[in-house]
């Protein structure tokens, strides 16, 4: 009986430099699309299905989470887009998830699948548990 453990394939995303902040690119890898993201110089990468409904949450905005900014006395003066947290905004019906966690930014519990990313000698590679060659990535997006 074999009893080896799967080592994680790497899937090769694309060279570092390709990726300006906050971009990303979707790659399909054994029939599962992944978006591979640049923030803050690293790279996180999600399964491109929401939580809520399954839709492409990978293809959405992103955008600073919203704070409220109370007076003194704690009524609401304004809003503000945070500029430490980021959000990854899903298309479809606007569920929000931690773009560095995948957390849902409601429910902390919630998270997106995650996975693994390498970044070595100038090149992103994603790491999956059963590999098939990298399918069309789609274009750099903001």
């Amino acid at each position: 009986m074999d009893r080896r453990i799967p080592m994680p394939t790497e899937v090769p995303v694309g060279r570092v430099e390709e990726f300006d902040e906050f971009d990303r690119k979707i790659v399909l890898t054994d029939g599962t699309k992944v978006g591979v993201f640049r923030v803050d110089e690293r790279f996180y990468a999600y399964e491109n299905r929401c939580m809520h409904q399954g839709g492409p949450v990978c293809e959405g905005r992103i955008l600073g989470k919203v704070e409220t900014v109370l007076e003194d006395d704690r009524n609401v003066l304004r809003e503000k887009f945070s500029d430490t947290e980021k959000h990854l905004v899903c298309p479809w019906h606007g569920y929000e998830y931690d773009i560095k966690t995948g957390q849902h930014a409601g429910d902390r519990r919630l998270s997106l699948n995650r996975f693994d990313v390498v970044e070595r000698d100038g090149m992103v590679y994603l790491l999956v548990e059963q590999s098939d060659s990298l399918q069309q990535p789609s274009e750099n997006r903001r």
